[in-house]
């Protein structure tokens, strides 16, 4: 509706209702995280936790409200039917863009469990969202490196068991934990340093979603891969407020779980942790070709500003 406006003038409008929309919901998040974790009962916890889950959606729809007002966005998706509310999912996705989640949230909200990210440790000081994900019990990981680990060996496994704990509350009630494999944002420089075998993709980490089947494989109704690709270019967060993404393209499909790798210890197993990449190598071949198919049939348009 007010996409005819100028891109600075909608972006500020946009940035204005996204932060209007965050101090609105989070207080409210807050005030009930903030009893949690006085009355750390269980029964306690998952009744709040009954409260809480719909207050994130609602916060969520406003966001899709927003954007609706803003932007001009022609959205090609397919494979959202048949999905549960009241089921439990692992989503995996390719990593782009901080509108990523954004998409994400915006297509799946209330069509599956609310959307819970492992994050990096980092991230819970960001003003007024790093409290908002921990009220809502989004994991943080510190995802050290290996020469960290090294000189720090103490250190090693922290990031498993922060997985685990977070999956024994995820087991609780219908939950939806959300993956990228990849473990950061995709960039031309990445993908170089890393000499990726994949195209569009980087590296896939397997250790976390082997450790979250693991904990929670029985659970799952099904693994979610969602491939997103952006016909006119990877946006930046700024050039999505100011409504600048005109063509998003997702595809959504249900995988069965493999049931022969949900039991195993990936850290400490060799045959294991190989049987499990090779699996997720398998997948990544697969969704690279899926977005080799998507440039082609979506090109992009003559006029658009970005690579």
């Amino acid at each position: 509706m007010l996409n005819f406006l100028p891109p600075l003038l909608l972006g500020v409008i946009a940035s204005a209702l996204l932060l209007l929309n965050i101090l609105f919901w989070v207080p409210i998040l807050w005030v009930l995280a903030l009893i949690k974790l006085v009355l750390p009962l269980r029964a306690v916890r998952k009744q709040l936790d009954i409260l809480i889950l719909p207050l994130a959606e609602c916060w969520i729809a406003c966001n899709s409200g927003w954007m609706r007002l803003t932007q001009r966005t022609e959205w090609d998706v397919d494979g959202l039917e048949g999905l549960d509310h009241g089921s439990w999912y692992m989503v995996n996705s390719n990593h782009q863009s901080w509108v990523d989640i954004f998409a994400l949230q915006h297509l799946l909200n209330r069509r599956i469990p609310l959307l819970k990210f492992f994050l990096k440790q980092e991230l819970i000081w960001v003003p007024i969202m790093g409290l908002a994900w921990w009220a809502l019990e989004f994991p943080f990981m510190r995802r050290h490196s290996e020469e960290y680990l090294r000189k720090h060996p103490e250190m090693r496994g922290k990031d498993q068991e922060t997985t685990r704990k977070a999956c024994e509350k995820f087991s609780l009630i219908p939950t939806s934990v959300m993956n990228f494999l990849e473990g950061t944002r995709f960039t031309a420089a990445k993908h170089a340093k890393q000499q990726s075998p994949y195209q569009y993709l980087l590296k896939p980490k397997a250790g976390g979603l082997a450790l979250a089947l693991q904990a929670m494989g029985s659970k799952f109704q099904s693994i979610l891969d969602v491939t997103i690709y952006y016909p006119d270019g990877i946006p930046t967060f700024w050039e999505f407020l100011c409504g600048k993404v005109h063509r998003v393209v997702v595809r959504v499909r249900s995988i069965p779980l493999p049931q022969h790798l949900l039991s195993g210890d990936y850290g400490q197993d060799p045959a294991f942790r190989a049987a499990f990449s090779a699996w997720v190598a398998e997948l990544w071949r697969e969704k690279d070709a899926q977005l080799a198919a998507l440039h082609l049939s979506h090109p992009a348009a003559a006029s658009s500003p970005r690579p």
